[in-house]
């Protein structure tokens, strides 16, 4: 399986935030923080952040 470096949190006040599994610190998307979000919002952005590094690392495997 390959590496996944963002995971879901929930926080204490019940919102969920994304979080880079290295650094503990919450993810930045399109220059916003990623905390403070409903479940589903936090799901599809983790996702998306995941993909998106897969992707990043296949282009530089290939270069």
């Amino acid at each position: 399986m390959a590496k996944q470096p963002y995971d879901v949190r929930t926080e204490p006040d019940g919102t969920w935030t994304v979080f880079d599994k290295v650094t503990g610190l919450p993810a930045m998307f399109d220059g916003a923080t990623a905390l403070g979000m409903g479940v589903e919002e936090a799901d599809v952005l983790v996702d998306l952040l995941n993909a998106c590094d897969r992707s990043d690392r296949k282009a530089q495997e290939t270069q």
